[in-house]
């Protein structure tokens, strides 16, 4: 009985399709014993495609790989019930339509910043970048992953004796906090415009051109850089343009520092707080601009702050290992019952 048991897990468990739908790029990749297969990861421009199926087909029909025994995706964006939709893009994800497209017989669909929490602690050491040093962190604590990138979000991370449990969230929606009057006139502004002022209005790959906008404009001057253009003014730059890139840059991080604080008083992360994401990478050389003090500026909780230590995922694949690990003890799970 125990090595059919060990046979069913063997088979369960064998070659497997993972991907991480973002906003503007999906990454696919193969994974075996919950880890990548080295050199299958591939990249894809959303806007080249009408839908996840198209991308998935081109994957399997660029590396001449077999039909997987399963499927794990991690969408930013909504998971309910096996469907989902993109939170900033126009694509409606589901199981049995994706079991179908890839022939796998498992799909499971996760949130991305799900993918992202099942990551941690299977990630090289050099990946991880100290943002603020704390405690070293109690394995049996929970843990918060925090993603900036084309959107906002955040998920807890919670190790149990039946093993890792990491709760949706779509916390980015939530209302901007503001401490100063600029957050007020900016939150003010984004309203105006967009109808509702989102943490994830300000803090994203929107959010950054969007901050900048609002200072030109409050400056009576022409807006309308993307992210990479703000940041290479705040680098390169000279005068007031340059000052004006380096005060949206500033706010950015200060207003990050801000929100994952709140989260850290939330959640209580003694195993640590996460930051992943395109954008989060981006600012890495610009957090001494106040995430610190803002992270900690939480009145007479202010020293208790202190025993939160926050780390940079810089690993991009994050996503992909946290989907084959997830998977791979899914699959484990289903063989042995």
């Amino acid at each position: 009985m125990a090595d059919q048991t060990e046979r069913r897990i063997e088979a369960a468990t064998g070659r497997v399709l993972v991907a991480d739908i973002g906003g503007t790029n999906t990454r696919v990749a193969l994974a075996e014993g919950g880890r990548l297969v080295p050199g299958s990861v591939r990249r894809y421009r959303n806007a080249q495609f009408g839908g996840l199926e198209a991308v998935l087909g081109r994957f399997l029909e660029e590396t001449g790989a077999a039909r997987p025994a399963a499927a794990c995706l991690a969408m930013a964006g909504p998971v309910h019930e096996g469907r989902g939709r993109l939170t900033n893009l126009a694509w409606t994800l589901d199981t049995e339509v994706l079991a179908a497209a890839t022939g796998a017989e498992t799909v499971d669909l996760l949130n991305d910043l799900q993918a992202q929490g099942h990551a941690i602690g299977h990630l090289s050491q050099e990946a991880m970048q100290v943002v603020l040093p704390g405690p070293p962190p109690r394995l049996d604590a929970p843990q918060l992953v925090v993603g900036i990138g084309t959107g906002f979000n955040a998920a807890p991370v919670y190790n149990t004796p039946r093993g890792r449990l990491v709760p949706a969230s779509e916390a980015g929606h939530a209302t901007l906090p503001v401490r100063t009057e600029q957050d007020l006139e900016l939150a003010r502004w984004i309203t105006a415009r967009h109808g509702f002022c989102s943490i994830e209005d300000a803090l994203s790959g929107r959010g950054l051109p969007w901050i900048h906008d609002f200072l030109c404009e409050r400056d009576g001057v022409p807006g309308g850089a993307d992210s990479a253009g703000v940041l290479k003014r705040a680098a390169e730059g000279e005068g007031d343009e340059a000052a004006r890139a380096r005060a949206a840059v500033a706010s950015f991080v200060r207003l990050a520092g801000g929100v994952c604080g709140d989260l850290a008083l939330t959640l209580l992360p003694f195993g640590g707080v996460f930051l992943v994401g395109g954008m989060a990478r981006a600012m890495a050389p610009h957090m001494g601009l106040g995430f610190a003090e803002a992270f900690r500026d939480k009145g007479r909780f202010g020293p208790f702050m202190e025993r939160f230590a926050v780390t940079l995922v810089r690993d991009d694949d994050a996503a992909l290992i946290g989907s084959a690990v997830h998977l791979d003890a899914l699959l484990a799970a289903r063989a042995r019952s």
